[in-house]
């Protein structure tokens, strides 16, 4: 992971040092339990601070 290197606009509104390093954030994530990270959703779905899988299907408009 020490070559992952995004780019991309992150919509994700939480400090830390992954943030904008995909592959590191979603294996934090992962390993944490800690749901879907912020950068998954759009930024006003990511600002309601929902993580869960359902959120992210409402935000992508499968529920």
């Amino acid at each position: 992971m020490a070559n992952c290197d995004n780019t991309r606009s992150c919509p994700c509104t939480y400090d830390c040092p992954r943030h904008g390093k995909c592959c590191e954030c979603v294996a934090h994530h992962r390993d944490h339990d800690e749901g879907v990270p912020g950068c998954f959703f759009s930024r006003e779905a990511e600002a309601t601070y929902d993580r869960s899988i359902e959120a992210l299907c409402r935000d992508k408009g499968i529920l």
